[in-house]
């Protein structure tokens, strides 16, 4: 029996519906000790705070550190001590709505590094991509069985690979368009890949 495999490609949209704040407490002071405590504070701040929108297991400290801090003529400026989390939240108004709280209440203790937005649920878009992809190989066989003077067959193999997420879209912030630090989901591409292998019809 001849055969022939194609590989083919699949890719669907969705909105992220949850996001990942990555922040830090920040404290200064004179000496490593003050520098903690400065710390310790903001990092209470932050944490009740992100309790009063999502759920306390969603909150995670990541590390925690101290240096010699610099100031811009490069000369020692006292310690910075650093305790930093990665925050989850369920919607993104929710995590529009910590940032500014955050920003509000924790202030210039308060360094963000990054928002993330992510795909909880897919609203069927892994479906749409998976579909797409076995009719991208569909398509690629035929092509190839016409090239031979055949046609497609019964189909005798399928394997799906996951192609997994495009790039994560990055947060934008829009404080000034709507005060509760909303956020703009834009859109994330999901990707699927499907081998199929068909046999030969002369």
């Amino acid at each position: 029996m001849q055969t022939v495999t194609v590989t083919g490609t699949g890719t669907a949209s969705v909105a992220p519906d949850s996001a990942v704040v990555r922040l830090a407490a920040v404290g200064r002071g004179s000496g490593v000790a003050e520098a903690f405590s400065v710390m310790s504070a903001a990092a209470a701040s932050v944490v009740e705070v992100a309790l009063r929108h999502t759920d306390e297991r969603r909150t995670a400290s990541t590390g925690i550190t101290v240096w010699p801090a610099r100031d811009h003529e490069g000369r020692e400026a006292g310690f910075e001590a650093r305790h930093y989390y990665a925050i989850a939240c369920a919607d993104l108004a929710a995590a529009g709505a910590m940032l500014a709280a955050l920003a509000d209440e924790v202030g210039d203790r308060l360094a963000i590094d990054s928002v993330g937005l992510e795909v909880t649920e897919d609203h069927g878009a892994g479906a749409k991509a998976r579909e797409a992809a076995f009719h991208d190989a569909r398509d690629r066989a035929a092509q190839l069985a016409r090239m031979a003077g055949a046609g497609l067959g019964a189909v005798q193999t399928i394997v799906e690979a996951d192609g997994g997420h495009g790039p994560s879209p990055v947060a934008k912030l829009a404080l000034a368009r709507d005060q509760a630090g909303g956020l703009e989901p834009g859109e994330a591409t999901v990707t699927t890949t499907v081998t199929v292998v068909w046999e030969l019809a002369h």
